[in-house]
Parts: structure tokens; C-alpha cells; sequence
């Protein structure tokens, strides 16, 4: 076999890791950039309430059907993506290419960095539509006086 043709046998077997190596990277960022959009579609939720109504007579009424004078107040409550959880999703993806570069010593490891590293990526975005969801559920928009930040540990009642 000539040096020429040895060279060309190395080089398509260094071409064909590369392509995994570079397919396995494609993939990650995919699922990074997907992972992201999910999280900020499905987190975005609101609720709110107005607790007052009018009686046939003009009057107003408050939650308690007592009259009063001034219009109840209104509460609305919204639930919107954390751009944390946007900063680790991406700090994730940087980390993990950075890692296959510098430690992967074969294909198989660097093609595992990756696939570890997309897998944390969805378990996070999903862990975190979950617990939001699961936090701001339960959040009593009626005992709220529309002041300030409202932080509330979901109990069990």
C-alpha cells in the first residue's frame, strides 16, 4: 500500500468520527434551542379575580355579598419563564462542547458528554414547568392585596 492511499484510509476514518463527533454536537444544540421554547411556551400562565359584582339595583357587592360603596379590587397573577433556567440551559451546551474537546479521548465518550448533557438540558426544562406549575397552582389570588411580590409555599391542606 502507497503512503498516499494510507493517508486517505486515516483521513476517512478521522472524517468519519468527525462527522459523528459534529452530528452529536448538531443534536445537543437542537435540543437546547427546543428545550428553551418549550420552557417559554408552556410556562407562560395567569389567573386572576375580581371579587365584586353588580346587583340589579347599580350596587356592588364584595366577595361576602356584603354592599359597598367603591369597586372591589381585581387581582391577576402571571407566571412567566425565568431567565435563569435560560443561562443554564446555555451554560450547559458551552460546557459540554468544551468538555467532548478537551476530554473525550474517543468517539464513544464524546457522543456520551453530549447525550448526558442534552438529556440534563430536558430534564430541566421539564422539572421546571412542572415545579412552576406545581408552586403557582395553588396560589390563593382572594388573599392577596395586590401589593408587592407574593412567595407561597404550597402546603398541604
Amino acid at each position: 500500500m502507497s503512503q498516499d492511499s494510507m493517508t486517505k484510509v486515516v483521513e476517512s476514518g478521522d472524517l468519519s468520527r468527525a462527522k459523528v463527533i459534529v452530528a452529536g454536537t448538531q443534536r445537543l444544540i437542537v435540543t437546547a434551542a427546543l428545550a428553551t421554547v418549550g420552557y417559554g411556551a408552556f410556562l407562560l400562565a395567569g389567573k386572576g379575580i375580581c371579587a365584586g359584582v353588580l346587583n340589579s339595583g347599580g350596587g356592588l357587592f364584595d366577595a361576602d355579598r356584603n354592599i359597598v360603596v367603591s369597586v372591589p379590587q381585581c387581582s391577576s397573577l402571571t407566571q412567566a419563564p425565568s431567565g435563569l433556567i435560560y443561562v443554564v440551559i446555555a451554560v450547559t451546551t458551552i460546557l459540554a462542547i468544551r468538555i467532548v474537546r478537551r476530554r473525550a479521548s474517543s468517539v464513544a465518550e464524546a457522543t456520551r458528554y453530549i447525550d448526558r448533557a442534552a438529556a440534563g438540558i430536558v430534564i430541566l426544562a421539564v422539572a421546571a414547568v412542572i415545579i412552576s406549575y406545581a408552586w403557582f397552582s395553588p396560589l390563593p389570588t382572594t388573599d392577596w392585596d395586590g401589593g408587592g411580590t407574593l412567595l407561597f409555599l404550597p402546603s398541604g391542606r
